[in-house]
């Protein structure tokens, strides 16, 4: 059996979804395959859910403020089943938004695996063969653990929204996204948190100045972390597990032990070979700045490629690739400088632009830096140690704002607007100008001198 589409998705995560909607209606007849949830990685066991816990390790935060400020209230632990029926409603409210859109749109949605026989015919795990003038491929990406005896003992995100408790005591094995986040939201919620970082600090790639601050604000919330570990195995022990290091120590006891330690790409299965799709040694297919593969009618969007793995990133590639395949517009590219992010850390981190070191590699001594350290005026009434850090990056004589740091509670929120005007080029002078809303953390941005 086969038939004939103008697309076939392989994927129904958040870049496939979004490039199936966007090509149907510019009149495509799109196939979607995906044998899972709707949504991927973001939405089932990615930033939607780890949003959720944010956002009650945020009010177990604000709780622990209010009694300090004289509010009389009681302790008021978690109840994790009550609040996880709460976050996979919402996320089912997701997926029934989705399956409406799907149907609306005329879209046809394969609950099934798929694997490519060339370049324009993908065969479905039941037989069934579908061709297509363009296939996009959107498989996202796992979790993966280290190779080292007793990795089986431990688990990784996707396993932490399995969880309806905190356990007394967790390992976390990484210094990245997913570990620091993972951190701040079990030690809000009642679990003692200890992080073994391979590398010297938390965070690589962000601003240096920010990450430090960030890892003694976790310090001071209780979180332990030892730098430079070098894990050699997970043992089992007492009915829960310890960390040995390459040098023969042993940690303490752990209830739970996770891993974030890295991404791989959903390739394996695609059988990319019989199409003739190239990937690079990590198994991400490599496309060029049109989400174009070497193989003429075959694109990728989000994890699965060398971009960079934000949802965001994989929502926008993927409608401009369908305005350029179905909606007549060729210079539809999508520009992957500047992207702001986020992480959900305690508080947030939010950066956009260059930091300070790679403004100093690409321009020199042409470089001005700006800073602002500060407690917000809640932590300061309730005289809790938690500090922000603000850094501004600007470059030339005219002092173009090249990068925006922001550590503190509402940089997630803040940066938004303030990535807008470093994408347009606005100068510290243009700061300068802007009156500042007072008094809030915000302020600072246009105040730093």
């Amino acid at each position: 059996m086969s038939k004939d589409f103008d697309l076939i998705v392989i994927g129904g995560g958040s870049g496939g979804l979004a490039g199936a909607f966007r090509a149907a209606e510019h009149g495509a007849r799109v196939a979607l395959l995906e044998p899972a949830l709707l949504g991927g990685t973001c939405v089932n066991v990615g930033c939607v859910p780890k949003k959720a816990m944010w956002l009650a390790a945020d009010v177990a935060h604000k709780l622990q403020l209010a009694r300090t400020l004289g509010f009389a209230l009681p302790p008021a632990p978690l109840d994790w089943p009550t609040f996880i029926a709460h976050r996979q409603r919402y996320i089912g409210n997701i997926h029934d938004s989705y399956r409406k859109r799907l149907e609306a749109s005329g879209i046809a949605l394969l609950p099934m695996r798929g694997h490519f026989v060339d370049a324009h015919t993908v065969e479905c795990h039941d037989g069934v063969r579908l061709g297509a003038k363009h296939i996009l491929i959107a498989t996202g990406g796992h979790a993966v653990k280290p190779d080292i005896p007793g990795a089986e003992l431990g688990g990784v995100s996707d396993h932490f929204f399995d969880w309806t408790a905190a356990p007394e005591r967790v390992a976390i094995v990484g210094g990245g996204y997913i570990a620091v986040e993972l951190a701040g939201v079990l030690q809000a919620l009642g679990s003692r948190v200890e992080v073994f970082v391979r590398g010297p600090r938390l965070l690589d790639g962000f601003e240096a100045e920010l990450t430090e601050q960030l890892a003694e604000d976790y310090r001071q919330a209780g979180v332990h972390f030892h730098f430079q570990h070098r894990l050699a195995a997970v043992e089992a022990v007492g009915g829960g597990v310890q960390l040995r290091a390459v040098d023969g120590e042993p940690t303490p006891r752990f209830d739970a032990a996770l891993f974030a330690t890295g991404r791989r790409a959903n390739t394996a299965a695609l059988r990319l070979d019989a199409a003739g799709v190239a990937t690079d040694a990590r198994g991400r297919i490599v496309v060029d700045a049109l989400h174009a593969t070497n193989v003429a009618g075959v694109h990728a969007v989000g994890d699965v490629t060398t971009n960079l793995a934000l949802t965001p990133v994989a929502i926008a590639a993927a409608r401009r690739l369908m305005g350029r395949l179905f909606g007549g517009r060729s210079d539809n590219a999508l520009d992957q400088s500047d992207i702001a992010t986020v992480v959900f850390s305690h508080p947030p981190l939010a950066t956009v632009g260059l930091t300070e070191a790679q403004a100093r590699e690409r321009h020199g001594s042409d470089v001005h830096v700006y800073r602002s350290g500060f407690r917000p005026m809640l932590n300061a009434l309730a005289d809790v140690p938690q500090r922000s850090a603000f850094k501004l990056v600007c470059v030339g004589e005219q002092r173009r704002v090249a990068g925006i740091h922001l550590l503190g509670d509402g940089a997630d929120e803040i940066l938004q607007g303030f990535a807008v005007a470093l994408k347009r080029g606005i100068t510290l002078d243009d700061l300068h100008e802007t009156i500042a809303i007072h008094p809030t953390s915000a302020e600072e941005v246009v105040l730093m001198r």
